[in-house]
């Protein structure tokens, strides 16, 4: 008789990635949003200046051609890779790497590249986190099977799924955990905290060509993509969350598919759950597998995701030295034992239903939202004194000495002044810029 999975093996699947602190990594992903430097329009998957040409220059005799229906749509070195996203930003997916210096040498390496890249093909790549200027119709969708699934099903649950896809940009921190109940404070505590990453790293107040009225508008699509697969799960905050009551939630999140022989089939609507007990109907008397359950996790957007490890995802894309202050933050919350304990005395006695209420109010007013009887702006005070203070502690240096809390330069700049990025660029188009939306192509170029 055939043992099909069950709850147990897949929370198992999640107690795979514990690892002793000797061997905790950190990964950066980070995406950017291209344009061609004549018309200023969103770059076109096929032609003489696309996505495709900048993937074939990319991969050159180091990456390996990934390909779909005999289109390129990503590249992997290694346990690195470049993908394609649905609107055609290019997402860097770093290797998972010991220190942050290392992280700065392989982002600048990959800018140095794509900058070549971008001067033969006149393109650049906007480091901020929405389109600024063109329609959601003006962005062409990139021809992988998944995308044309998601396109198709994210306007029945939400209204921000398909601006979520086409038009926003966001750098990411990958980190490890020892134990489950230490992926249980890290999930809690990066939760609470996630909505004071999207005040601090807002960077992108326009759409259409003008000011929007929010800070993030990025953040703001999160708030009506999918609620089911979204946000801030409510076991989370439970006492004995654990890797069960994820899979718990996870069972019950709805599907977009699975993959059979190279082919996408669609199982939108259904769920984990029914899929597991051999009822979901798009897969009648089928189980799912393990590659199975690994797809859909990945499917899930949480404004923390576990999968081995733990993906924060509340961030902006932004400026260059913006990418590496977001590992460094969450490594010196996260990787030394005394700063992980004064983020948990920071946050232990947050409730579910004020960090869900924070989340809706940053994207519009970021530093400056009110919470019980302070600010975010002092709460990203404290959070940066700690980072700071567990990376010191870590005291991993680079060749001239310094700690990585040298990566923490643009966040205590912002904090000092009070002002993100997105409030930087919106003082610019309404006194330099002569409200000239054009203008932030270039400020805010990456390559």
């Amino acid at each position: 008789m055939t043992s099909h999975l069950t709850p147990s093996d897949l929370a198992n699947w999640f107690a795979e990635g514990n690892k002793p602190r000797e061997s905790w990594l950190i990964g950066t992903e980070h995406e950017k949003i291209g344009f061609c430097m004549d018309t200023l329009r969103p770059i076109p998957y096929d032609g003489e200046r696309s996505i495709r040409k900048v993937l074939e220059m990319l991969a050159g005799s180091d990456w390996e051609r990934v390909e779909e229906a005999g289109n390129i749509i990503a590249l992997k070195k290694g346990f690195a890779s470049i993908t394609l996203e649905p609107g055609g930003q290019l997402e860097l997916s770093g290797a998972p790497l010991a220190t942050i210096h290392q992280t700065c040498e392989e982002t600048t390496t990959y800018h140095k590249i794509l900058r070549g890249i971008s001067d033969e093909l006149r393109i650049g790549f906007l480091g901020m986190g929405f389109q600024p200027k063109w329609q959601r119709s003006d962005i062409p969708l990139m021809p992988k099977a998944r995308y044309g699934l998601m396109s198709a099903y994210m306007p029945k649950v939400g209204s921000g799924g398909l601006d979520m896809m086409l038009r926003t940009a966001t750098v990411q921190a990958n980190l490890d955990f020892g134990s489950e109940a230490d992926m249980a404070k890290k999930m809690r505590i990066s939760l609470c905290l996630q909505p004071l990453v999207t005040a601090l790293y807002a960077a992108s107040p326009f759409e259409g060509g003008k000011p929007s009225g929010l800070l993030s508008r990025r953040g703001a699509c999160w708030l009506d993509t999918d609620n089911r697969r979204t946000g801030i799960p409510a076991c989370t905050f439970e006492e004995n969350f654990g890797f069960a009551a994820y899979t718990e939630w996870a069972l019950d999140a709805p599907m977009y598919f699975v993959i059979r022989n190279g082919r996408y089939i669609d199982c939108s609507g259904g769920n984990f759950r029914d899929f597991l007990n051999g009822k979901l109907p798009q897969m009648a008397g089928e189980f799912p597998t393990m590659a199975d359950w690994e797809l859909h996790i990945s499917t899930l957007f949480p404004d923390v995701r576990l999968k081995q490890y733990l993906e924060m995802r509340g961030a902006d894309a932004g400026p260059w030295p913006w990418i590496c202050s977001l590992p460094a933050l969450w490594k010196g919350l996260l990787y030394n034992e005394q700063a992980l304990e004064k983020a948990w005395d920071l946050i232990a006695d947050w409730s579910h239903a004020e960090v869900s209420q924070l989340r809706q109010q940053v994207p519009a007013t970021a530093l400056a939202t009110p919470f019980r009887d302070t600010t975010v702006l002092k709460l990203c005070e404290s959070m940066l004194d700690i980072a700071r203070g567990g990376l010191e502690q870590l005291d991993l240096c680079n060749h001239s000495g310094q700690t990585e809390s040298l990566f923490l330069a643009p966040l205590e700049r912002a904090v000092e002044s009070g002002q993100t990025q997105a409030e930087h660029w919106l003082n610019l188009y309404h006194h330099q810029w002569g409200e000239n939306i054009d203008r932030v192509f270039f400020e805010a170029m990456h390559a």
